[in-house]
């Protein structure tokens, strides 16, 4: 009875450790190309939403998948602080961050990822990395549609879920400081 009990947990163990290694897990620790790979996400899906609305398409759907995708609303808590927002200065939800990025009428909200952008390119000051979550820090530039180009300082958090999916939990920007 003994010897087949002990085969029984060493076929468990093996199991165990097989299923631990084929799978996302966060033991696997986030690293810094793993960053640059969701900012790369995240500034094609802005690009993304301003396409859509400029063609006529369904943009908030696209919004609400950006969102859904790329963020951790519903999973953990997610601080949001975006760039052009003063009455509603925290977006803790889900429609909240919404609403920043394709407006609402009667809020200060006028469509941040509505805006025409073209590209987003990232320049980071450093990224941080452990075994399930990363910050980063820096500046990143809007590309509008004519050309021109909007600097916005930035500090994003992110958390490997239990998917194996890295999501943002702490998004913070804001304009460069202009002495008067």
């Amino acid at each position: 009875m003994i010897k087949n009990a002990t085969g029984i947990f060493a076929a468990f163990g093996a199991l165990a450790v097989t299923a631990c290694a084929a799978g996302p897990s966060s033991a696997q620790g986030v690293n810094e190309a793993d960053v640059i790979a969701a900012q790369k996400e995240w500034g094609e899906g802005i690009v993304a939403i301003s396409s859509v609305h400029s063609a006529g398409g369904d943009f908030a759907a696209r919004a609400t998948e950006h969102i859904n995708t790329l963020y951790a609303y519903g999973e953990t808590d997610v601080m949001f602080k975006p760039t052009l927002a003063a009455d509603d200065q925290f977006r803790e939800t889900f429609d909240e961050a919404l609403a920043y990025f394709i407006g609402k009428e009667g809020t200060e909200d006028k469509g941040f990822a509505i805006s025409g952008w073209t590209n987003v390119r990232w320049e980071n000051n450093g990224v941080y990395t452990d075994s399930d979550s990363a910050m980063a820090m820096g500046n990143y530039y809007f590309t509008g549609a004519d050309g021109g180009e909007t600097k916005v300082e930035y500090t994003f958090g992110y958390v490997r879920n239990e998917d194996g999916d890295l999501k943002i939990n702490l998004h913070h920007s804001s304009l460069p400081y202009s002495p008067e």
